[in-house]
């Protein structure tokens, strides 16, 4: 047999590793996404509820605020818009994890196996895995940014209908085409620099946690490599993640939900560090925390339900656990 011949005998996964892992990170994340999505939409209302730069540029005087907890925000949102509404910008929420999650996973294992490298004992130094983790959430959310503003903007399309403001846009191509047509290209990457300081905070909570508690329980405990020791991995993961990743997250849903002029500049911050100082000053240290229970309580299911769909399906396609 020919090396081209044995080539084509070996599977798939063999055959297209990274394609392979893209292909089955994106599976997993699109059903954790659309599980846990009407968290994702109660946590982008309560962070941009009572923004005091909002206040202060005269955008919403005399109006108040509509929700103040997350039962009540997801009350309001199923009595005034609509039981469908908690999945109001669900399908730009499943392209952005189509990319970000695929594109993530695969760097991490490459920068894990190849790049840094394991011990000799198969152990993944904590410092590496931080360095890891935090490069792979920052390079997949740099090319999934378009996505995420997307899904921002149309989450919000609801409350600018209970407030009498025309809605913006008719459906998610057209979300797209008039950032574009507004901004040019740069309009759709608007505030990805806090998207990326969000996506390495949260990735070293969630791809770090993930991967060390694994491993430190496969190397020092009884517990073998199965669904329960995935599953309290991925509960570790999730509240590391929500603690680390809130306030960026914070800060980046308001700039990406700020009115912007016709250069598409934003009206209301002139840059990240800008928003974190006006929210700090103007609404205290805990608005940065607006959404957490919401976020961690999003981020616990996402977790658990994401690496169990992936290691399951990995696992059924022949692929090594992660």
């Amino acid at each position: 047999m020919s090396p081209a011949e044995e080539e084509k005998s070996l599977p798939l996964p063999e055959r297209w590793p990274r394609a392979s892992k893209f292909a089955l990170s994106a599976c997993a994340a699109a059903v954790a996404e659309l599980v846990t999505f009407p968290l994702d939409l109660m946590k982008t209302r309560l962070q941009v509820q009572g923004e005091a730069a909002v206040h202060r540029s005269g955008a919403a005087a005399g109006q108040a605020v509509p929700y103040r907890g997350m039962l009540r925000t997801a009350a309001g949102i199923v009595r005034e818009e609509g039981l469908r509404k908690l999945w109001q910008g669900a399908t730009p929420a499943v392209y952005r994890h189509i990319v970000y999650s695929g594109v993530r996973m695969v760097a991490y294992e490459h920068l894990r196996d190849s790049v840094l490298g394991r011990s000799e004992d198969e152990s993944f130094p904590f410092w590496k895995a931080v360095v890891g983790g935090m490069s792979a959430g920052a390079i997949g959310q740099f090319f999934a940014s378009p996505t995420d503003l997307v899904k921002v903007q149309m989450q919000m399309e609801g409350k600018r209908k209970l407030e009498g403001k025309p809605l913006r846009f008719q459906g998610v191509h057209h979300a797209f085409m008039k950032i574009l047509s507004e901004g040019g290209i740069r309009g759709l990457w608007a505030g990805w620099v806090p998207n990326v300081q969000r996506a390495a905070l949260v990735n070293m909570g969630d791809l770090t946690t993930y991967d060390s508690v694994k491993h430190f329980l496969l190397l020092n405990t009884p517990l073998v490599d199965n669904s329960v020791t995935h599953s309290f991995a991925s509960c570790c993961s999730g509240l590391v993640a929500a603690v680390l990743g809130t306030p960026a997250d914070v800060v980046k849903t308001r700039i990406m939900n700020q009115p912007r002029d016709k250069q598409g500049r934003g009206l209301l911050y002139k840059s990240s560090m800008d928003c974190l100082i006006q929210a700090v000053q103007g609404e205290g240290f805990m608005s940065l925390y607006k959404g957490f229970v919401p976020t961690w309580m999003r981020m616990a299911p996402w977790s658990l339900v994401f690496w169990l769909t992936y290691e399951q399906i990995r696992g059924i396609c022949g692929v090594s656990s992660f």
